[in-house]
């Protein structure tokens, strides 16, 4: 008797069941072929057109944005102390005295007085007014009271660092005695460790050392936040041109302006960068001539090709090759350019075909008419007003940002100062285009560089990768962001120079300026 709910399995025939199996299994294998293809089919479809969709947003450059600062993604910049940050020492707790000599041009005197600042702080010792090489580059005489607000850089610089003009007379046994410094080369891109060790025995044995030359003296790289902070207090903050540099800055940004949007462009095609690069082979064998013996008395001796360093872009952009570039971009001939450039190697013949496509061009002779910029056009003056204009300007181009501390220091002053919009060629990457073009294949030039140019970074912020320094870049470090992810990029509270100012207690500080956040080296002239 069957149980209710159970029935008695049924076996098929052996022979025909296998049959039906093998059937069904056909079907379904060919189905699951008809879908697979189906589904390759759609895939592909979907991917070119989100292929074509973005090849064609890849080729398309908003002019009107890039006139406009870059996205700053919610970040602000700040320079101020985040942690404890105890004052620099009473003269008779100070372990010493450091004297500097910086050397070169301008802004690499400017990175190596930053330099100067953060190793007077390491090694708990009172600074010397940094002294400026007046031969080594510009055979310049003006000195740091020539170009710089010494009483504003003492002042702001207050709670990091006490900085003296000379190293004082002592007295001693009833007789008056000069401290003689004791003189040091430091190893380039020396440690932190060099100067609490070797630097410091040595203060600490004679009272004052004296470090020269002092350019590229102290590593770049520190894993110390507040350290790489106070570099940019020194550089964004402290370090102000003298009135009538910012003044005669500002006459040129305001001519510049008044006549709507303006772009500056540091044109690095001078006879000692085309030197270094070792990119002869386009000048005339008189002109070839003249930078092979400039090369062999200023640089060491190295086999360069020509051919070989062109095709990976460390040759400096010619004005032609600069005009393609921004023409390409989609600005066109009614652009106002200004260029801070010293005397353009190979004469007007490099310079006539980027007049052609952008004729409004300017420097700061030709805008401003003073006797005083005539006669140091070459000087310290000149390229201070130079980098003051590129930095206010509304767009800034370097065209050879490699070894240049011009460009270098520029890029990371305009990331510091609100994310002002930069234009950075890729070299290397734009290298083959211009070898095709020379070459006659101009087919799709444009787009290709267009293609090129939107890869790159317009002034936001990114990271830092090498061979960018805290000089080019000081994104994370200088700046904050009043809600963040990360509780170390958190801005620093409103009355932080109230508490800076509460632990100087050898100090009265009835005279402090206020130190905002955003306090640059162009407040004064931009009110």
């Amino acid at each position: 008797m069957r149980r209710l709910g159970h029935h008695r399995l049924q076996h098929p025939k052996q022979g025909g069941g296998l049959k039906n199996m093998m059937g069904r299994l056909s079907i379904a294998v060919v189905v699951l072929l008809i879908c697979t293809v189906s589904l390759l089919l759609s895939f592909s479809s979907t991917s070119t057109k989100a292929d074509s969709r973005s090849a064609a947003y890849r080729s398309q450059i908003n002019i009107e944005e890039l006139w406009r600062s870059a996205d700053f993604g919610g970040w602000k910049p700040s320079s101020a102390p985040r942690s404890d940050w105890p004052p620099p020492p009473a003269l008779s707790e100070s372990n010493g005295y450091l004297r500097v000599r910086c050397n070169g041009g301008l802004n690499q005197q400017r990175s190596a007085i930053c330099n100067a600042v953060l190793a007077a702080r390491i090694m708990n010792a009172t600074l010397v007014l940094p002294e400026l090489d007046s031969n080594s580059f510009w055979h310049d005489d003006s000195g740091f009271y020539g170009i710089y607000d010494v009483e504003h850089f003492i002042s702001t610089l207050r709670f990091d660092v006490r900085i003296v003009e000379h190293i004082p007379e002592i007295r001693k046994n009833g007789k008056t005695k000069k401290i003689k410094a004791f003189q040091i080369r430091p190893p380039r891109d020396a440690p932190i460790s060099w100067y609490t060790t070797d630097a410091l025995e040595k203060m600490k044995e004679h009272g004052a050392i004296y470090l020269t030359p002092f350019s590229h003296r102290l590593a770049e790289e520190i894993d110390n936040p507040e350290y790489q902070r106070l570099r940019c207090r020194v550089n964004y903050h402290a370090l102000r041109f003298k009135p009538h540099i910012m003044k005669l800055s500002q006459s040129i940004v305001d001519k510049l302006r008044s006549q709507g949007h303006f772009m500056s462009i540091h044109l690095r095609f001078e006879m000692d960068m085309l030197a270094f690069a070792g990119c002869l082979d386009i000048f005339t064998p008189k002109e070839q001539g003249i930078l092979k013996k400039y090369r062999k008395e200023n640089f060491a001796p190295k086999v360069l090709n020509y051919g070989e360093r062109r095709a990976i872009g460390k040759c400096p952009l010619t004005p032609e090759e600069v005009g393609l570039i921004l023409r390409a971009m989609g600005f066109d001939n009614s652009t106002r350019i200004y260029l801070a450039a010293g005397e353009l190697f190979g004469g007007d013949r490099f310079m006539k075909p980027f007049r052609t496509l952008f004729p409004h061009l300017e420097n700061h002779s030709s805008v401003e008419h003073t006797d005083e910029l005539v006669g140091n056009t070459r000087g310290l003056l000149g390229s201070a007003v130079d980098y003051m204009v590129c930095l206010l300007s509304d767009i800034f181009m370097p065209t050879y940002d490699g070894p240049s501390n011009f460009a270098n220091n520029l890029l990371g002053h305009r990331l510091y100062y609100g994310f002002r919009t930069t234009i950075r060629p890729d070299r290397k990457a734009l290298a083959p285009i211009f070898i095709d073009w020379e070459n006659g294949r101009r087919a799709g030039f444009d787009e290709a560089v267009r293609h090129v140019m939107l890869k790159t970074n317009f002034g936001g912020p990114h990271k830092r990768v090498p061979p960018e320094s805290i000089y080019t870049n000081s994104w994370p470090e200088c700046f904050c962001q009043t809600s963040p992810q990360n509780p170390a990029d958190k801005c620093p509270p409103d009355d932080v120079l109230q508490i800076l100012s509460g632990r100087l207690k050898s100090e009265t500080t009835d005279d402090l300026k206020p130190l905002t956040l955003l306090n640059l080296t162009v407040s004064e002239a931009e009110r």
